[in-house]
């Protein structure tokens, strides 16, 4: 039973998370990004994309973002991403 279907659960780890945040922004900017880069003063993504960050991580994690948690801070970096998301799986 080794089914390792992207419909599956992912995997909860921080480790896990941070990997598949960096695969997604790998993919949309076409280039890596360092866990700590700040990808919006950097120019590297705009706040029109920070909608599709929530929308990824909602639907890959189960999660609700709302409210406070909607702050740009909190997806500035892949570090601040995997925090939020590992939080919010937490709760």
């Amino acid at each position: 039973m080794n089914d390792v279907s992207t419909t599956a659960t992912p995997a909860r780890t921080p480790e896990a998370v941070t990997r598949e945040i960096r695969e997604f922004l790998a993919g949309r900017v076409k280039q890596d990004v360092p866990v700590d880069q700040d990808l919006f003063r950097t120019g590297l993504v705009s706040s029109m994309f920070a909608m599709e960050l929530v929308v990824f991580l909602e639907q890959t994690y189960g999660i609700a973002i709302v409210g406070p948690d909607l702050k740009l801070d909190n997806f500035r970096t892949v570090e601040g991403m995997t925090s939020l998301v590992g939080r919010l799986l937490d709760e």
